[in-house]
């Protein structure tokens, strides 16, 4: 959905936008700012963590509780439920889930069980964001709201071909929403290693990168058994290199079917006024490339 020009994008009755970019770096914020403002926030983690894997997580969580006896037993006679409380800013059933491949004694999981659980997160995200346009009427339709924000997760970028416009993820967003790229530098890039030390998020690794990584970290670490991993260490290394590796694919989605600012505008958004008026440079600045010779 590319618009003529900023005006053209404010006279719309109606508004929808996608926006992307590297995980943490302000899209949720964005989501709750405009939600302010009847902006109906739609969340893909949390859509995922849902919708498409909440019963993957809450399975995990009675699986735990089976080892105790004394759950165990108040689970079988239903005396006792289990539930996710995941939310738009509290992904960490999600997370827990997801793990993290290595040391089962540090918390690690055996990385075939790690490859099979990145497989389940794959399937939903892709199921998430194809649920866009049917979020959009819904949002109309069951609680009469005209605008609509897609939050995204980091790992967009790889559930998707960011040069095939007939990618079913990719004609999805495009036909329905607005794309926006909260494109970040690389003092952003480290600003974000530093917090996903103290906070991890959901990751997500392309099968074959993640088979790359895996070997390529126990070289360094001159370790030869996946269980002598520390997982917390590649946690960290793994995010760093697949935050870097899909930079310059997030790039491409935004130049062939986008608009992008920089992350550093983003920071300046208090209202939906102000998001109106950034997004309105974003359309300006790809319209003024495009009739430039």
């Amino acid at each position: 959905m590319l618009f003529a020009s900023a005006d053209e994008f404010r006279a719309s009755p109606r508004k929808a936008v996608t926006v992307f970019g590297m995980a943490g770096v302000g899209k949720t914020r964005l989501g709750n700012i405009l939600r302010r403002a009847d902006w109906f926030h739609f969340s893909v983690d949390f859509r995922i963590g849902t919708r498409h894997m909440g019963e993957y997580i809450v399975d995990n969580f009675k699986r735990e509780a089976m080892k105790v006896p004394f759950l165990a037993e108040l689970l079988r006679s239903d005396s006792i439920s289990i539930d996710s409380n995941i939310s738009f800013d509290n992904l960490d059933p999600l997370s827990t889930y997801l793990g993290t491949p290595g040391n089962a004694a540090r918390g690690g999981l055996p990385f075939a069980e790690y490859q099979r659980r990145q497989e389940q997160h794959r399937v939903a995200e892709i199921y998430a964001l194809l649920d866009v346009p049917y979020f959009i009427e819904r949002a109309k339709g069951l609680y009469d709201y005209d605008n609509f924000l897609c939050d995204t997760g980091g790992s967009l970028i790889e559930v998707l071909d960011p040069h095939n416009p007939e990618d079913p993820v990719v004609k999805a967003l495009t036909e329905n929403t607005a794309l926006l790229y909260l494109r970040g530098t690389e003092a952003d890039a480290q600003r974000l290693i530093d917090r996903f030390k103290s906070n991890p998020k959901p990751m997500y690794y392309p099968p074959q990168f993640l088979i790359i990584k895996w070997e390529e970290f126990k070289r360094m670490r001159g370790v030869t058994r996946d269980d002598d991993v520390d997982p917390d260490a590649f946690a960290v290394w793994g995010f760093e290199a697949l935050l870097r590796d899909r930079l310059p694919r997030y790039q491409a989605l935004a130049d062939n079917f986008g608009y992008q600012v920089d992350a550093a505008e983003l920071s300046g958004v208090r209202d939906e006024k102000d998001f109106m008026e950034l997004m309105c440079r974003a359309i300006a600045a790809r319209s003024a490339v495009a009739v430039s010779p």
